[in-house]
């Protein structure tokens, strides 16, 4: 895929990874649309931010209407984990499940008929290594990453034949404020969105950004056993 013919639509392009990301494809020149819930936040040079609330569909709805051009669309809105499924407020845990799964699903509805009819084009979605193992104190974000994860493969499918190619990036934990009081080895941003696109344009179907999803994607074949070793 040549990014320099490419229109791209970034979501939660305001700051952290989202920002990185649109950095990176407008440096290879694309056209770069910056979602955000208030686009006035978004302080990237080159880009046109357009107002874009993932969990709100009339928001969606407005941003797939006031563009028309888009031809490359990545997911990267979220919200941070936190919410454990036992003890956590439920309004939490479904916040987190309207974000990251029902959200998600929400712009690609909106948006795929526009790539469709500019010819295809490729959709990314930004998962984690937290998509195939769950940590209890993070349990609602683990949940809602698995379920973005399985909408990626079913869609991956759905919109072959029309020419757009789904994309999942797994990564472990990025150099974000979303994840600043998390004690653990991180990467840069824009070294993952350099890894990302580099994914995109290669038509890779999943990206493994960093050692931690490859571990986590590795673990899946031993079960359980391997994935939780702390069980009796």
């Amino acid at each position: 895929m040549d990014l320099s013919t490419s229109t791209v639509l970034v979501t939660g392009a305001n700051r952290g990874f989202g920002r990185a990301l649109a950095s990176e494809v407008l440096g290879r020149g694309a056209t770069v649309y910056a979602g955000a819930r208030n686009p006035d936040r978004v302080d990237l040079p080159g880009v046109k931010p357009i107002a874009l609330d993932i969990t709100d569909p009339a928001s969606v709805a407005a941003a797939a209407q006031a563009t028309g051009d888009v031809t490359v669309l990545i997911n990267n809105a979220g919200s941070p984990p936190g919410a454990d499924l036992l003890t956590g407020d439920l309004d939490d845990i479904r916040l987190e499940m309207e974000t990251h799964y029902l959200g998600t699903l929400s712009v690609i509805r909106s948006f795929a008929p526009q790539i469709a009819a500019n010819g295809g084009g490729a959709i990314l979605n930004v998962l984690s290594g937290l998509s195939w193992v769950s940590f209890p104190e993070a349990g609602a974000y683990c949940a809602a990453k698995s379920a973005e994860w399985s909408l990626t493969n079913a869609l991956r499918l759905q919109l072959a034949d029309q020419g757009i190619r789904v994309t999942g990036l797994h990564v472990g934990y990025m150099d974000t404020d979303m994840i600043r009081t998390v004690d653990a080895a991180k990467s840069d941003p824009a070294d993952i969105a350099r890894i990302a696109v580099d994914g995109i344009t290669a038509g890779a179907y999943e990206i493994l950004a960093d050692n931690a999803s490859r571990q986590a994607q590795a673990a899946l074949a031993g079960g359980v056993s391997v994935l939780y070793p702390q069980l009796p």
